[in-house]
């Protein structure tokens, strides 16, 4: 079981940042291949970042690639997702989830991969 709970979520200026961070409960964060989701009012809920086990290979989004960065510290339990260069666009609630992956090199883009998921941070980008 993991418990998941994100921060850092706030109201931003377009061509701001934010950092949003996920932390998580229990001794095995390094076995969770992690991801950042995204739902804005009336939409589904899409996906924004993927980061395998070891953080060494992530995976993007066309609409986030080159302006976001997902990272985990293993010893901290904590999944990043730093957002630069805002746009109105990116106004929603972001959740982190985590998948356990026995395979360790894998990211995941689907939501139906995903085992556990946080409560969610609001990200408002005013133009």
């Amino acid at each position: 079981q993991v418990q998941l709970v994100e921060s850092g979520g706030g109201l931003v200026q377009a061509g701001g940042s934010l950092r949003l961070s996920c932390a998580a409960s229990g001794r095995t964060f390094s076995s969770y291949a992690m991801g950042w989701f995204r739902q804005a009012p009336g939409k589904e809920r899409e996906f924004v970042a993927a980061i395998t086990r070891s953080g060494g290979r992530a995976y993007y989004a066309d609409s986030v690639k080159g302006r976001f960065t997902i990272s985990r510290d293993n010893a901290k339990n904590t999944v990043y997702l730093q957002m630069n260069s805002l746009k109105p666009e990116d106004t929603a609630v972001y959740f982190c989830a985590a998948k356990l992956d026995s395979r360790g090199s894998t990211y995941y883009i689907r939501r139906s991969d995903y085992d556990y998921w946080g409560q969610g941070t609001q990200v408002t980008v005013s133009s």
